[in-house]
């Protein structure tokens, strides 16, 4: 597959545990692939294990987690690779803090009530927020703070996947990020 000429990117979806997050940044991330775009994955699960291993949940460190990655995405988007961060990131002030530090930042919601991100939940994570076994579960008993002007907004309780990636797709069309024949490939 001959490699493409692009323009670096960041499309950061944000959204409740169980919204959808890693199902559409992952078809995205693969039809993206299969079209010859270099593309990079910061996914909040595999992050935590690696690069932010020791933070814990608090304010502050939810804080940091998401500098670090923002600090990644960063030099990623620069050297033109369309970077895909897939993290909860609950607070608005520090995803605001990421669009002015990445240049070509995309902020996409991944909305679904938090009734139907209980019901897909199958690590059991809201049951044990809900019977206090842990603690500072965004949604539960720490906030999310849904965005006010993402660029994309999916709501994964109406929409199907193929949806939803099609938007996302769309927008980078839009924005001369990928092409518009693949885009409509969706």
């Amino acid at each position: 597959m001959m490699e493409r000429q692009q323009r670096g990117v960041t499309l950061w979806f944000t959204g409740l545990s169980g919204a959808g997050k890693t199902t559409i940044s992952s078809s995205v991330e693969k039809k993206l692939r299969a079209l010859g775009y270099k593309v990079e994955v910061l996914d909040g699960d595999v992050v935590r294990q690696n690069l932010t291993k020791g933070l814990g949940f608090s304010k502050e460190d939810r804080e940091e987690n998401i500098r670090r990655i923002g600090f990644v995405a960063e030099l990623l988007t620069r050297n033109q690779i369309i970077v895909i961060v897939s993290v909860i990131s609950p607070y608005r002030e520090i995803r605001l803090e990421m669009r002015h530090r990445i240049d070509n930042f995309i902020e996409v919601y991944v909305n679904a009530p938090i009734e139907v991100c209980e019901l897909r939940d199958v690590k059991g994570l809201y049951k044990k927020a809900r019977s206090g076994e842990i603690k500072n579960f965004t949604g539960i008993d720490d906030p999310y703070e849904p965005p006010l002007n993402p660029e994309v907004e999916c709501r994964t309780d109406i929409e199907t996947l193929d949806e939803s990636v099609a938007k996302v797709l769309a927008l980078l069309a839009s924005m001369n990020i990928i092409s518009s024949t693949v885009a409509s490939v969706g």
